[in-house]
């Protein structure tokens, strides 16, 4: 796979500390520079900034979804395109911490087919949906 730019996207959260624990802990992502307003994340090579924000009402946290593959898949969503073992490294490793929730388990999406793929998501503790997923032909990233 070519190098890329790192991406950066900066989105609200409602509590820094949980934020922290999460995108820290939870996922492994190293803690770049913060304020009381902001934490800087490096998220698997990309920076991404969770801003401190009242709490939203679910009904503008993006409750949409669109069917993908037989799923609700929620919009809006992030996430990273993970290399295959690392994926399931990491689905194993949420699929362990106890409570943790799903909003689509870990999953092989379009199995046998171009562009086939695992995938899952689900959110954090201030309701930003996420996806991880990984091409078991990365090649077949943009493939139609």
């Amino acid at each position: 796979m070519p190098a890329i730019a790192p991406f950066h996207l900066a989105f609200p959260v409602d509590d820094l500390a949980r934020a922290r624990q999460f995108y820290g802990q939870t996922l492994g992502c190293p803690e770049g520079r913060s304020s009381a307003e902001w934490i800087d994340f490096d998220f698997f090579g990309h920076q991404i900034v969770a801003h401190l924000a009242p709490p939203r009402p679910s009904a503008q946290r993006g409750d949409h979804h669109n069917e993908v593959d037989g799923h609700d898949v929620p919009v809006p969503h992030f996430g990273v395109v993970l290399a295959w073992d690392d994926f399931h490294a990491l689905a194993e490793r949420l699929r362990a911490q106890p409570g943790f929730a799903f909003v689509i388990a870990p999953y092989v999406r379009f199995a046998g087919q171009v562009g086939e793929q695992a995938t899952m998501f689900f959110r954090d503790p201030a309701g930003n949906a996420l996806e991880f997923k990984a091409f078991r032909d990365i090649g077949q990233l943009f493939a139609k």
